[in-house]
């Protein structure tokens, strides 16, 4: 039953626990945004015990949730759990930003990616950011878009990325290797 773990460490990256139907919805897309595997929203119900459910996770899933996280499959999951259940180091939940729990309006955020690439945000609100600066990036000072997650060494996921004479589109930030951020 270590998969009850597991759940635990992702209502703890997501911010909160997943109870309602709208929060396993969010959990697909954001699992199929990062991994492009897709999970449905019954068998995510069915892992969580949101529904009845008699008989255990299939591995692919239980190895996506992990991998979901940061680790490479759920034996790597397992092995990192100590005695009481909690997860020795997991570079996903011990470093990141939720949008919406851990900045206030204002605060400024410097984004680094490869090749090179520095980008300065500010938070507006509403997960609504407004870039400042940027080096070496399509970004550009004056563009707005929405993000409600930072995790170090992820791809960065901005939707509606609002530039000057272009439709709203989607952008990735750090596709190889992902980003890393400072507060200001």
């Amino acid at each position: 039953m270590e998969y009850k773990y597991l759940c635990q460490a992702i209502d703890e990256m997501m911010g909160h626990k997943m109870q309602t139907p709208k929060d396993f919805e969010q959990l697909r897309d954001r699992i199929y945004s990062r991994q492009h595997v897709l999970i449905s929203v019954s068998t995510l119900k069915r892992v969580w015990g949101y529904i009845d459910n008699k008989s255990e996770p299939r591995q692919t899933t239980l190895d996506t949730l992990a991998y979901f996280l940061g680790y490479a499959d759920y034996a790597a999951f397992c092995q990192s759990l100590t005695d009481d259940g909690q997860t020795v180091s997991n570079p996903v939940v011990s470093r990141h930003v939720s949008v919406r729990d851990d900045l206030v309006e204002n605060d400024i955020l410097t984004l680094y990616w490869q090749p090179g690439r520095i980008c300065r945000v500010r938070y507006l609100g509403n997960l609504q950011f407004q870039v400042v600066s940027s080096e070496r990036t399509r970004l550009q000072a004056g563009d707005y878009f929405q993000c409600s997650l930072i995790v170090e060494g992820e791809p960065l996921y901005l939707s509606n990325l609002l530039q000057k004479g272009r439709l709203a589109t989607n952008y990735v930030c750090g596709k190889n290797g992902g980003v890393r951020f400072e507060r200001d």
